[in-house]
């Protein structure tokens, strides 16, 4: 059978199950990926259940979130997890060394390989021809220990694309194409293949822009194929062994077709607040602006800050305007002094920060309050700059620019001046120095895990009843994300290894008297709209609301990263069979459970009582997660099931 990138990569990694969508199918994995705001549930979680040493061709643990140290809470962490990664055999990237998944394409990344992440924008490493899939942390732990990862086999979407991009229209354009044509939950039990002529023109790290930001599409992953561009890629950062071939077999089909004409994309920006509210630049220029912001994860190449540099050379930008350039590697901004762009944007008024996600992630670099900001980031949920009353757009970072030097939201087209014509150079400064490759055994054996006064064990939580009468605390509307039910940012992120701590901040955007609730009322349930827990990977959006008594969460339907975050820590994911049952629910309201493990061991449905009556419930869970949630969790289910 004809096969495509996505398939091949599947099959050749098939440890359970058969590629027919919908079905349960579990993958070897390769490499695994955590960054510090995920990583110390990771390690916390790994040392619960007793590995020596991890059990992957590689993983690599990155410190890129929380390196504001305005006390000791991050520099403590990063000391823990710089030992837990001596220790386990884990490679380890510090503070300022860069954004993990440029700096893991930069030296790990292989075609042909699967990459599992505690970051949901790990499938960014889909522009190398890899498997990359982002995923909550106990699921990289199981991982890291050796254990295949389950999921449903996705849909293979395919996106021919052909023809070029014109002038001032670049890869952020194109995903923010998409998102405009199917919005934050089109790409949800999907994979997005892109294929055809148009790859040509697309650099790979052009390619790791659109498949960073599928994950806002609510896509499994994103894949492209390993071809010329890879080869190149590969060669610059002085690794053309790594490179292998791997492309779609002539006839191969897919389960979803889509075309996007490059030629015919334009300068696009997503409104506040969400990454699928996607309209045309010139549709809001002329509106204010206080903040322009160039970086992340979204945008981390050369030529993403160099097109910057190229355009403000020997200009200023607005005085009332905040440029921010947050350089996403070490390596990178080294290049970028080298060749003297560095000196132009300082020249131009940008204010340079240490390699890291920063401002992404609420960590810094927070907007004015009730103005707007652009920024080349992958998400704009309410409140995750770091500014409650916030105003972010989304936008490619030559509209960020042009909007940087006219003071106002610009069309990059309406400058009075030549495009930049910026390639990744063919001999960029490599710097591994700061990358610190695993300890030998026995040598890692000795190695004794630093924890700060910060660092709280897991809960250990029990299993799910088999008789419970919830009361309904909350009652969410469609898309409610992550950064809603935990919130990012410098004042919540510290307390990322204290459960009991940071469970203080659950809901807060949402409700700021559920925490006070939870602890009068015990266990509870919550219900919600559809694509409930959209966005972060952050497994703190499950534990943490757990330890407040959470134990069932009602919904039109779940974002996957989330939806398996609940399972894995013994919280049941349901799904309403009818609107109806959801317009009639209220927060207050009770909802009752009989025999709730016998109906969950012999179908996919189940009843509550309601004050209006019976109601049917869905459940999507497999034999083995069913197995997990009554025994408490994914900890409980490894320790029972596994011998480590």
């Amino acid at each position: 059978m004809a096969m495509n990138v996505a398939q091949k990569l599947i099959d050749a990694h098939l440890a359970q199950g058969r590629m027919q969508p919908g079905e349960p199918i579990a993958l070897t994995i390769d490499q695994t990926l955590t960054q510090d705001a995920t990583g110390t549930m990771v390690m916390l979680e790994l040392e619960a259940m007793g590995l020596d040493r991890v059990r992957t061709e590689v993983s690599a643990q990155y410190v890129d979130h929380n390196l504001i140290q305005e006390d000791n809470r991050n520099p403590d962490d990063h000391r823990f997890l710089q030992s837990a990664a001596a220790r386990l055999g884990v490679w380890f990237s510090r503070a300022g060394n860069g954004v993990s998944h440029p700096t893991h394409q930069q030296h790990f990344g292989r075609p042909g390989k699967t990459l599992l992440g505690s970051d949901s924008h790990t499938p960014a490493a889909g522009s190398m021809g890899m498997l990359a899939i982002g995923a909550g942390g106990i699921d990289v732990a199981m991982a890291m220990a050796g254990e295949p990862f389950h999921l449903k086999m996705p849909e293979i979407w395919g996106v021919k694309l052909t023809n070029a991009l014109p002038d001032w229209v670049s890869a952020k354009d194109v995903i923010l194409e998409m998102l405009r044509r199917h919005g934050v939950d089109g790409g949800t039990g999907r994979i997005i293949e892109y294929y055809g002529p148009g790859l040509a023109s697309l650099s790979a790290m052009d390619r790791h822009v659109i498949a960073n930001m599928g994950a806002e599409l609510g896509a499994t992953s994103s894949v492209f194929p390993a071809d010329e561009a890879v080869k190149r890629f590969l060669t610059a950062v002085g690794r053309p062994d790594d490179f292998s071939p791997l492309e779609a077999d002539e006839g191969a089909d897919y389960d979803v077709h889509e075309t996007i004409d490059l030629s015919n994309v334009v300068p696009l920006i997503a409104r506040p607040s969400s990454p699928g509210n996607v309209v045309p630049v010139r549709e809001v220029a002329g509106e204010s602006l206080s903040q322009a912001y160039i970086g992340s994860s979204a945008n981390p190449g050369y030529r993403d800050f160099a097109v910057a540099a190229e355009m403000v050379k020997g200009r200023r930008v607005s005085d009332w305007v905040s440029f921010d350039v947050n350089p996403t590697s070490r390596s990178i901004l080294e290049t970028l002094t080298r060749d003297g762009h560095v000196l132009s944007l300082l020249g131009a008024g940008a204010r340079l920060h240490q390699a890291g996600c920063n401002g992404c992630i609420g960590m810094g670099q927070a907007p004015a309050n009730d103005t707007n900001s652009l920024r080349t980031t992958p998400r704009n949920f309410p409140g995750r700059s770091g500014t409650r009353e916030d105003r972010v757009f989304l936008c490619s970072p030559e509209t960020a620019t042009a909007s940087a030097l006219k003071g106002e939201i610009t069309d990059p087209r309406d400058l009075d001046v030549d495009y930049p014509r910026v390639s990744d150079p063919a001999d960029p400064i490599l710097d591994s120095r700061h990358l610190m490759a695993p300890l030998p055994e026995p040598e890692s054996s000795r190695i004794k895990l630093i924890k700060g006064p910060n660092i709280a064990s897991l809960p250990e939580f029990e299993a799910i009843g088999d008789d419970l009468e919830l009361t309904i605390l909350l009652k969410m509307a469609d898309d409610i994300s992550t950064d809603e039910i935990m919130p990012a940012g410098n004042e919540v992120l510290p307390y990322r290894s204290n459960i009991p701590r940071i469970a203080d901040f659950c809901f807060g955007p949402v409700d700021a008297d559920y925490v006070g609730n939870a602890h009068d009322t015990g266990d509870h349930t919550v219900i919600a709209g559809g694509n409930y827990g959209q966005g972060s990977s952050r497994e703190h959006a499950a534990i943490a609301p757990r330890y407040l008594g959470l134990r069932v969460v009602v919904a039109k339907g779940f974002a996957r990263i989330h939806w398996q975050n609940l399972v894995n820590f013994g919280v049941l994911p349901l799904r309403f069979d009818s609107d109806a049952d959801y317009d009639a629910l209220e927060s207050g309201q009770t909802l009752r459970f009989s025999g709730l493990h016998k109906a969950l061991k012999n179908g996919d449905t189940l009843t509550a009582e309601t004050p209006r009556g019976k109601i049917t419930l869905r459940h999507d869970l497999t034999p083995r997660q069913v197995e997990v949630l009554l025994d408490g969790g994914l900890i409980n289910w490894m320790k029972r099931h596994r011998d480590i």
